[in-house]
């Protein structure tokens, strides 16, 4: 894990991807429809602050990653839906145990931040 330090390695690579601002809160959003699959504008709405040219990149780089799936059907309009893949499904329970440690301690962080505001 000593290499993890370095920037080139792999895992500090996929690490950095998966953390960016977004990817957690669509692959998060995805999953909480409880939807196989979900339109775009459909997760636009579920994340109102998320822009729509973010969203694209976001949607793009978990698509080149393996982690959704984009599948555009040939209608007028097109249709295109994002699907988790079963790789992220293995993702989620550490995610959704991320999100409980953060739930538990999002006061005391809070209280902490202050703080550290107030003594500047």
């Amino acid at each position: 894990m000593k290499d993890a330090v370095f920037p080139d390695c792999p895992i500090r690579n996929v690490l950095a991807r998966i953390s960016s601002k977004w990817s957690l809160l669509v692959i998060y959003t995805l999953d909480r429809t409880g939807k196989e699959a979900v339109r775009f504008k459909e997760l636009q709405r579920a994340i109102p602050d998320i822009s729509q040219k973010m969203l694209t990149v976001t949607l793009r780089t978990l698509e080149e990653d393996g982690y959704v799936t984009r599948t555009v059907y040939p209608e007028v309009p097109p249709r295109v839906e994002y699907a988790l893949t079963l790789r992220t499904r293995s993702l989620l329970p550490h995610l959704n145990a991320l999100i409980e440690w953060a739930s538990e301690n999002k006061d005391a962080i809070m209280e902490d931040r202050e703080k550290s505001a107030r003594s500047k």
